[in-house]
């Protein structure tokens, strides 16, 4: 799964879209959403006839694998995301965390369990960020081993050097932005998936019998012949079909049109032709081994189904493609921090803009130097694409089923639809998510406790910061004065006036914010003017300028606003509030406004609130913060800090 991506020009409009633009949005498509699940024919069938193969391969079982892995893409990919889910918007945006979102707007207050799922796909996704790099770029290098002569010269300790010095490339050089590489990223993967479709057709025209896998009927023979075997054979056929979260986390990048033009008009049939042609390949190679009398063994079929002349040019072509599937999870990271920062799930993180034209483009340096370290851990850890398969399907198979949930709960309470239907319609789907995802729990011991490992760190951070937040919420509520009876008090007995503007930032506006008690208990003014001013954020992932902002004036020296953001915008709060401001005849002059905003002092206590280990990490996760000046992008030199000691 990726979301938001740095190759993205503009949202397309949900109406007619014009030719040259829908072409451009369709090429766009496969070089960010596509990038993932194009790569997996670099190593899907090998895993999975691998686990299938250790006590020998027969014709039929190359069958099984086969058809389990084209139904698999017709039923997981086709129908349930690019046919059903690919409905699912929320004001064009897709993704786990725009699915939430529009679960939590149709339960209303029961929300909780839409935030709870939530929170489990967002943790689970960050397991995937950190696999895919490493072993879809492992993997491509490792067809170097497939050259004649390099047999002997590529060992594993040249594989291991060249994939980390191109992952430690990749990220390096995400702080500088991505829009210049990202125009090739479609014209790359474009010839990309034509090399798949090509060297499947050719291998085809040589074993055309392989096309008898279409039937379903091998794959469900296979499964009832092979036990529990069979039942690890499918965590490696779900291999295939990682990455189908993208086609819905992109749409509001490209739109609902261009991806599905670009599944079923290139890249579907060039992926079902390539794992055709392995198998092909695979049955032609068995079939000379049993005329010589030599034993079968699985081999690298991807890289060795190409000429050996054209093969260094192919494997040249995987890098590019693996480096590019990489660079989609990477700023789908990023996109997805963002949201989850908006939508109060993660402290707030620096967030760099990379363009000044595009708002998608942006880059979290944090985000991105942990992602580099977890892809370098598990890539000196695991040593082989083959080794590493085995963690994979576990995260991606999690967040289906968070999704799928999460679409049962849009189908029975958004779109109003009837509990046998939608249980009709969302209970296969889900059937066969937790098929493939118990399939892959049962490849724990083998690296599936990797992604939840990583998700169970993602998920107790989120639940720490959640609860951190409540207990110093319900102390700024403990100790709160209603805004309408300060204002009153204060004009009634008025202290000294300073000439100015104070903007008071808060959570709760009908209060009266801590940092405003402060400085008239300490410094015993109050400024000209003073606005108290709340951020709130929308289940919506954009609002509309001129729906930005709610003006409640509350007497002659208070004026309460509340600035609304979605939750894939970034807060700029001098920008509106002067916005604002110009629109009702008003003036607020940058050099005489002073922001103040309340920091409390975070102290632990071990017979209260939160377990004190739990307090240790609340407290290192707001330290870590983003200064909310950067975050609401507000003038350093015009900010005041004002609070107390708050014990959770």
């Amino acid at each position: 799964m990726s979301a938001a991506t740095a190759t993205s020009t503009a949202s397309p409009p949900h109406g007619a879209t014009p030719h040259p633009a829908l072409f451009a949005l369709t090429i766009g498509a496969i070089g960010v959403v596509f990038g993932d699940i194009g790569t997996s024919p670099l190593y899907a069938f090998r895993e999975a006839l691998e686990l299938t193969g250790k006590d020998g391969l027969e014709t039929g079982e190359i069958l099984g694998v086969l058809s389990l892995a084209i139904w698999s893409l017709i039923l997981v990919v086709t129908v349930k995301y690019v046919v059903f889910l690919m409905r699912m918007d929320n004001q064009g945006e897709g993704g786990v965390l725009a699915l939430t979102a529009l679960a939590r707007r149709a339960l209303g207050k029961r929300s909780l369990i839409a935030l709870v799922l939530g929170s489990a796909g967002a943790s689970l996704f960050y397991g995937d960020a950190i696999i895919t790099p490493a072993l879809s770029v492992l993997s491509a290098v490792e067809g170097l081993k497939t050259i004649p002569g390099l047999e002997t010269a590529i060992n594993e300790q040249v594989i291991l050097s060249m994939t980390i010095v191109i992952l430690i490339a990749l990220f390096a050089i995400q702080s500088r932005g991505t829009a210049s590489v990202s125009k090739l990223f479609g014209p790359v993967c474009f010839v990309w998936f034509l090399v798949l479709g090509g060297l499947g057709l050719w291998h085809i025209a040589d074993e055309p019998s392989i096309l008898r896998v279409v039937s379903p009927h091998y794959g469900a023979l296979f499964l009832l012949d092979h036990g529990v075997t069979g039942l690890f054979v499918l965590g490696a056929v779900f291999l295939t079909v990682t990455g189908a979260e993208a086609l819905t986390a992109d749409m509001g990048h490209f739109g609902r049109l261009p991806i599905r033009i670009g599944w079923f008009a290139l890249v579907f049939p060039c992926l079902i032709c390539n794992y055709l042609g392995q198998g092909a390949f695979a049955l032609n190679a068995l079939e000379a081994a049993k005329a010589a009398g030599q034993p079968f063994h699985n081999q690298d079929w991807f890289f060795l189904m190409a000429p050996a002349s054209i093969r260094p040019g192919l494997i040249v072509l995987a890098m590019a493609a693996t480096v590019i599937a990489s660079q989609a999870v990477i700023t789908g990271a990023y996109s997805l921090t963002q949201q989850a920062i908006q939508l109060g799930l993660l402290p707030r993180l620096r967030i760099r803009q990379t363009s000044a034209t595009q708002a998608g483009q942006i880059y979290l340096p944090s985000i991105n130097w942990l992602l580099l370290f977890g892809v370098l851990v598990l890539v000196v850890q695991f040593r082989t694409s083959s080794a590493m398969a085995a963690a994979y399907g576990i995260a991606v198979t999690g967040t289906m089923v968070v999704t799928t949930l999460l679409a049962y709960i849009v189908v029975r309470h958004r779109w109003n639809w009837g509990r046998p239907l939608a249980l009709a319609v969302i209970l296969p789907f889900l059937t066969l998510d937790l098929i493939f995802f118990g399939a892959n729990i049962l490849r724990v011991i083998e690296g599936g406790w990797v992604p939840l490992v990583v998700a169970s760190g993602i998920g107790l951070v989120i639940y720490t910061w959640n609860r951190g937040r409540g207990i110093v919420r319900a102390f700024e509520a403990r100790q709160s004065v209603p805004l309408a009876d300060l204002a009153a008090a204060l004009g009634k007995r008025p202290p000294e006036r300073v000439e100015g503007t104070a903007v008071f930032l808060t959570a709760n506006p009908d209060s009266a914010p801590g940092a405003l008690l402060h400085n008239l208990k300490h410094n015993k003014v109050l400024h000209e003017k003073n606005l108290v001013v709340s951020i709130r954020t929308a289940d919506r992932p954009s609002i509309a300028p001129e729906e930005r902002a709610e003006i409640r004036p509350v007497d002659a020296n208070f004026t309460i606003v509340v600035l609304t953001y979605g939750f894939m915008e970034s807060p700029d709060v001098p920008r509106d509030l002067g916005l604002e401001a110009t629109s009702h005849k008003k003036t607020l002059n940058p050099a005489k406004t002073s922001y103040f905003i309340g920091r409390n002092t975070i102290k632990p206590a071990a017979n209260q609130g939160m377990p004190l280990w739990q307090d240790r990490i609340f407290m290192f996760l707001q330290r870590n913060a983003s200064d909310p000046t950067e975050f609401l992008r507000i003038p350093p030199g015009k900010v005041l800090e004002l609070g107390e000691q708050v014990t959770v």
